[in-house]
């Protein structure tokens, strides 16, 4: 079995900075004939009801791992392996993954208490005769790129930087299912997403290019609570697909999010909802006449 050339993490959102990783693993592991391998935290969210943007994540399981579908992983389930120490964590990786070099960011930590921390880490690394290095953050103007920034942005609707930091559109994926088939009555059917509750959800509508069966369409999504037809605890997910009239119940639809148009709000009645989804409409499409 050949020596692995490890990372770690729990990659969320697979940003740019983490792209940068996994581009400098695969390169120093090719040049000293190592495997290499990333080892990814699988954490689950403490609360998934409540869609608290620190306890989601902000790409589901199935998205991760298109995305990092061209390096080699071993997923974690976090609960299993959380009450280890530093050192337990440590043989593990050079027992059971014959770990011959590992590369981290600067900030990472690993063991109970994130108690391995970089200087444990290079210490340890060196009694085992085992390639160590650190990466610099990925950086833009403001500050280093990290997963709390993108949820931030994400939070403030700010899609282009979210986009910028990401280095891709960032997108939700979902079968198509049933909803009350309100949009239909006034003139603008829905996709209704059943979306990951693991999966952070953004509020409010926003201009967003829709894929289906490898065809690209352009829309409007509404994510809330539909504070005008209804009352409840979870947000909804809605797309409008625009000059487009099929039957796509039970099939995949992705939507990559471009701008927010405004946030969520309550309208007097379906009279003043329709005339602002018109409104959001004529938005959307000046947004996505360059795309």
């Amino acid at each position: 079995m050949p020596k692995t050339f490890i990372t770690i993490g729990t990659f969320d959102g697979v940003h740019r900075g983490h792209k940068k990783l996994f581009t400098l693993l695969k390169y120093e592991a090719k040049k000293i004939g190592f495997s290499p391998l990333a080892l990814v935290f699988q954490i689950p969210p403490k609360n998934i009801l409540t869609n608290n943007l620190e306890q989601s994540v902000l790409v589901d399981l199935k998205q991760k791992k298109e995305l990092l579908k061209d390096i080699k992983t071993v997923y974690l389930d976090f609960n299993k392996i959380k009450n280890l120490t530093a050192d337990e964590f440590f043989d593990i990786l050079v027992k059971k993954y014959n770990m011959g070099a590992i590369i981290v960011g600067k900030d990472f930590a690993f063991g109970k208490n994130r108690q391995g921390n970089i200087s444990f880490l290079r210490e340890k690394c060196k009694q085992n005769n085992i390639i160590f290095e650190v990466i610099d953050f990925e950086e833009d103007a403001s500050s280093k790129i990290s997963s709390s920034r993108l949820r931030s942005a994400l939070k403030a609707g700010e899609i282009s930087a979210l986009n910028k930091m990401l280095g891709r559109n960032f997108a939700l994926e979902g079968k198509v299912i049933y909803g009350q088939q309100l949009g239909r009555k006034i003139g603008f059917p829905t996709a209704n997403l059943d979306i990951s509750k693991e999966q952070i959800l953004p509020r409010g509508v926003f201009a967003v290019l829709v894929y289906l069966n490898s065809k690209k369409y352009k829309g409007i999504c509404n994510i809330g609570l539909r504070p005008t037809v209804e009352i409840n605890g979870l947000p909804s997910v809605e797309i409008f697909i625009f000059n487009f009239n099929k039957d796509i119940y039970g099939q995949i639809l992705r939507a990559e999010f471009i701008q927010k148009i405004r946030p969520e709000k309550r309208f007097n009645g379906l009279g003043e909802l329709t005339e602002q989804i018109n409104k959001d409409c004529r938005a959307a499409q000046k947004i996505l006449s360059e795309f």
